[in-house]
């Protein structure tokens, strides 16, 4: 692999001196060249000090980085052959966009020829032609963001770093730049690592996303391994919306189990470690759940095994399609989101399937 976190451990002394406090736990992990990859979790979880481990702006306490066969963690942050974009652009206030692009390929004594040659071909790439001598607070934010971008890419590095690059932009200049940055890292292949809080934009963005939690790696996938399959109710719970309902397993066939959820008995998908007479918890996302008043899907074997029925206690429209909550049981509640025309009111009854192929098992941590 390109690049290597092997058992990589970084502690801080505590508040007041007192003890260390575990940033990252025991991280391993390998990242491919050209390879978009990204690290996503809740605020404390280890996301942006692996980030800065990797960048050198903090090196570990133990374990290696290792880099295209060499061993980093030593090194210093010039000297990595890495670049990165910041959340706050970190541009020059009193530099042109030029300058600020060619700044460091000056640092590295390139000669004017040859900046002027690399500055225009990655203003073309990043669109920013024709700004060539707008000063920062001429520029919006998003321009801005391109500069930054512009600036970590015109010197070729090895990895490319991002740290929340796109959290100062509006909803819709994001999703603008997201696109940008995605198309632009496929056209140069460059290896490049993404930090962020977002998860639709980790979804958007990634070859692979690491999970973090708590200093911990709590999986690691592809989009849609992490989506479809999550491993945790900590996984499932924070990509996406999802439904938890406490179950009893009492039979195990195949990759299915059956389990009572109340007096209902339904089938559902598996987990390795499930195991007759435990008790467990199924998980299944909302625009999953379907609501079945009347359909003649709900007449067949699988679907009358697996309907619940229950009492819509909120009904909200969202534009594109209708949330739910449906109470199912005392204290239980399921969240449906559906796309049909039609409109269930506060306090109607409804049925609701649970495709078992869709309503799994799954583990607390």
């Amino acid at each position: 692999m390109y690049l290597t976190l092997d058992h990589i451990t970084k502690k801080f002394p505590g508040r007041g001196q007192e003890g260390l406090v575990t940033a990252v736990d025991d991280l391993s992990l390998e990242i491919g060249k050209g390879e978009f990859f990204t690290f996503l979790g809740p605020s404390g979880c280890g996301k942006t000090t692996t980030l800065r481990l990797i960048a050198g702006f903090e090196f570990p306490t133990s374990g290696k980085i290792i880099l295209d066969g060499r061993q980093l963690e030593d090194v210093p942050p010039n000297k990595r052959d890495m670049a990165m974009v910041f959340q706050s652009y970190a541009i020059f206030p009193h530099l042109s966009v030029f300058e600020n692009i060619a700044y460091g390929l000056r640092i590295k004594k390139f000669s004017n020829d040859d900046i002027r040659r690399k500055v225009g071909q990655i203003m073309t790439l990043t669109k920013l032609t024709g700004l060539e001598n707008r000063m920062p607070n001429q520029m919006s934010g998003g321009q801005q963001q391109r500069v930054s971008l512009a600036r970590a890419l015109v010197v070729e590095p090895k990895v490319l770093l991002f740290d929340e690059p796109l959290s100062n932009l509006d909803a819709k200049l994001r999703e603008e730049m997201r696109f940008e940055i995605r198309d632009l890292q496929r056209r140069l292949n460059i290896t490049s690592i993404y930090v962020t809080h977002d998860q639709e934009e980790a979804l958007a963005l990634s070859d692979r996303i690491a999970i973090m939690n708590r200093g911990k790696l709590a999986q690691l996938g592809t989009p849609e391994e992490i989506y479809e399959l999550p491993r945790s109710k900590f996984v499932a719970d924070f990509i996406g919306l999802a439904n938890f309902l406490p179950a009893h397993v009492r039979a195990l066939e195949d990759n299915r189990a059956r389990v009572t959820v109340g007096d209902k008995e339904l089938v559902v998908t598996s987990m390795p470690t499930a195991a007759p007479g435990q008790a467990a918890l199924i998980f299944v996302r909302p625009s999953d759940v379907q609501i079945v008043n009347g359909d003649a899907s709900a007449t067949n074997a699988a679907a009358v095994q697996n309907v619940l029925r229950g009492q819509i206690i909120k009904a909200t429209y969202l534009g594109e399609k209708f949330d739910y909550r449906v109470r199912i049981g005392e204290g239980a509640e399921l969240r449906v989101q559906t796309r049909g025309a039609r409109r269930y009111q506060d306090g109607e009854a409804v049925q609701l399937f649970l495709p078992p192929e869709h309503a799994r098992l799954i583990g607390e941590e």
